[in-house]
């Protein structure tokens, strides 16, 4: 039987049990999911914010005011602040859903608040794919597909029409890698399949392959990469007994030595990983 409800609302249901769901703020006619926004000063969006060159004095005013001082772990800062929440929306999407929000550029904004910094994310777009038999794909905003690799396929390759012109316009004025940058989302994109599976209790072997398959696919539609991310168990029969390690490392270790690598740094020996992840264990408090 036909839904009369939006698909897109049900990616935001399936994420209200989870404790870290960094949704967009969604404003469209029939779905609205939307904060505060004080001290907002300017609502740039994707596809004009790059036209008008604002990205390189965006960055440099952020930086100035917040660091890190060191242009690697800056840029990667930066993505976070842009692009956190539109990944998740994907990465939950497809993996509670099995549906894919589909981004773009002219959907996508962000906020500039009056403190040199990006608030939430707006996404005001309302396609979303979905396979022949969802109850959804009756819906008007429903982009029906023929299987999940083609769900894949076309999420994958609406990311990567909307992030392009920011992680370009980044590599340009820093000059850090692409591979870095996209590495970056890729890694993400991984997490924030894992993450909600481990949360909810549910097997992050099988989170974890739909993650790679969507990440397959973000590699075929241009998002270049130096390494995967990948799985690490670190504490048997323990339904949390599973994290994962970058591919990419942010370098935040550059912007504060004192911090040292990061858990799910690839840098860091799996030795000393294993210990910190079990100390999660005997202690959730410490846990992400």
């Amino acid at each position: 039987m036909a839904r009369t409800d939006h698909p897109l609302q049900t990616v935001v249901d399936a994420c209200a049990p989870l404790k870290f769901a960094p949704l967009p703020d969604i404003r469209t006619p029939e779905v609205l999911s939307v904060r505060d926004h004080p001290g907002t000063e300017h609502w740039y969006r994707t596809d004009l914010m790059v036209a008008e060159d604002a990205v390189p004095a965006l960055f440099d005013q952020i930086t100035a005011h917040h660091g890190p001082g060191h242009l690697l772990p800056a840029a990667t800062h930066f993505l976070r602040a842009l692009l956190r929440e539109p990944i998740f929306m994907v990465s939950a999407g497809v993996y509670l859903t099995g549906r894919a929000p589909l981004l773009d550029p002219a959907d996508l904004w962000f906020p500039w608040r009056s403190n040199a910094s990006f608030g939430t994310p707006m996404v005001t777009g309302a396609r979303i794919a979905v396979l022949p038999d969802d109850p959804h794909a009756g819906h008007p905003d429903a982009v029906v597909v023929a299987d999940e690799a083609e769900l894949d396929r076309l999420a994958a390759a609406c990311m990567v029409r909307a992030f392009s012109p920011i992680i370009d316009a980044v590599h340009a004025h820093t000059r850090v890698g692409l591979r870095t940058l996209w590495g970056w989302v890729m890694d993400i994109l991984h997490f924030y399949m894992l993450n909600p599976a481990r949360f909810l209790g549910r097997d992050a072997e099988a989170a974890w392959d739909r993650a790679d398959r969507l990440g397959d696919a973000l590699g075929h539609a241009g998002a270049v990469t130096r390494a995967r991310p990948r799985l690490f168990p670190f504490c048997e029969n323990h339904p949390r007994g599973t994290w994962a390690v970058r591919g990419t490392c942010c370098f935040d270790y550059k912007g504060d030595p004192e911090h040292g690598y990061c858990t799910t740094c690839p840098l860091k020996p799996d030795s000393q990983r294993r210990t910190e992840l079990q100390e999660w264990i005997r202690n959730p408090a410490l846990a992400p």
